[in-house]
């Protein structure tokens, strides 16, 4: 049924009429009965860590109470590992949700968020859902911040940057030397946000680390998640790390019992299989070190990764590729006219991911993109 042409019409904020909805990572399709993969998302393969199971379903139990907002449990497990005060940490549905709070408790209208491009896909949602403007600074040739041009892209109406370290989706790290000279040159009264989203998988040496930068610097907030290394994408747990009056503001923008009493359970028993978890870390960098290395004497120039997905380089043949690993039962993660992000997985996702990027190269060699 129509509405009648005399009958008002919503109107929404205009800020909405340029956001793009968020395109998750798609699922494989097959109708032929052999096994698929999916590389588009950044999940963990792996199951949950020994415990986490066990405790999600013991809180299960009480779903028909309120989660405990305060989150007391989990805050003081992570107050311990991480060696911060309680005040100093904010959950979230996960650490983009994080993000949105920040901001929004943050900026407005008016005002503007630097980062880096390519980078996170929500970046640019959650800037304009608070009516600010993005300012979006392109990566260097090889795929990484380019702390001088974001450095020279700051004006007097920057009330946020943000820095994704490793970036997604193309994988690369900022190093702690640069971090600091860049974190000296912003004014204190602009807001730094640094996303360590795939912390755990950084094996470089002059990575800096957020919680040991936010404590003498009262404008820093750090994020971090239990989605990737954790395993817990589906439960849906992130948080902050920063002082007390950034801590507070996100509180007061965060949705009443958000983060459900399976989520708090599950993150617990998880910091308590650290053991388990740094094998599985490991295993996963293993195999990151051994899918770069085999696209690279394939012929891919792929960029230094220290995440848990491998960034590829396709220009505009991006989605003709992106088709080519479907139809073999892989989906990767496309972003048209820019590259591919392919998630670290299983061996055998890995395995029929790399047949088909070998074969691709082979065959469009002589193609200006394929680099």
């Amino acid at each position: 049924m129509t509405a009648p042409e005399d009958e008002a019409q919503f109107r929404f904020r205009a800020c909405l009429d340029d956001v793009a909805a968020y395109k998750p990572g798609k699922p494989p399709e097959r109708t032929d009965g052999r096994p698929t993969y999916k590389l588009s998302s950044n999940e963990n393969p792996y199951p949950p860590l020994p415990g986490v199971l066990a405790a999600a379903t013991a809180a299960a139990a009480d779903m028909n109470r309120y989660p405990d907002m305060g989150a007391f449990d989990l805050l003081e497990a992570l107050s311990e590992r991480l060696g911060v005060p309680v005040t100093d940490l904010a959950l979230g549905t996960g650490s983009v949700a994080v993000l949105y709070h920040l901001l929004q408790a943050s900026v407005s209208e008016g005002d503007e968020v630097v980062y880096a491009w390519r980078s996170f896909e929500a970046y640019p949602i959650a800037v304009q859902l608070t009516g600010a403007t993005s300012v979006q600074v392109p990566l260097t040739a090889d795929a990484r911040h380019d702390l001088k041009a974001m450095e020279a892209a700051l004006t007097e109406r920057t009330r946020a940057v943000i820095v994704c370290s490793p970036n997604n989706p193309t994988g690369p790290v900022v190093h702690r030397d640069e971090l600091i000279a860049f974190l000296d040159a912003v004014p204190r009264d602009v807001l730094i946000v640094l996303d360590e989203a795939y912390y755990e998988f950084v094996r470089d040496p002059e990575v800096f680390d957020g919680v040991e930068i936010y404590r003498d610097r009262p404008n820093v907030v750090v994020l971090r998640t239990f989605s990737k290394a954790y395993g817990l994408a589906g439960f849906r747990i992130g948080y902050a790390i920063a002082h007390p009056p950034i801590v507070a503001a996100i509180r007061k923008c965060a949705l009443p019992f958000g983060v459900s009493q399976i989520a708090q359970a599950a993150a617990l028993a998880s910091l308590k299989a650290k053991d388990e978890l740094l094998e599985r870390v490991d295993a996963l960098v293993t195999e990151r070190t051994r899918v770069v290395g085999e696209l690279r004497a394939a012929g891919w120039d792929v960029p230094e990764t220290h995440a848990n997905f491998v960034w590829m380089p396709l220009g505009d043949e991006t989605v003709a590729f992106a088709e080519a690993v479907q139809a073999e039962g892989v989906s990767v993660r496309p972003f048209p006219g820019d590259g591919a992000r392919v998630t670290i997985g299983e061996r055998e996702a890995n395995d029929l991911f790399l047949e088909v990027a070998s074969a691709w190269h082979k065959g469009r060699a002589g193609s200006p993109t394929v680099r």
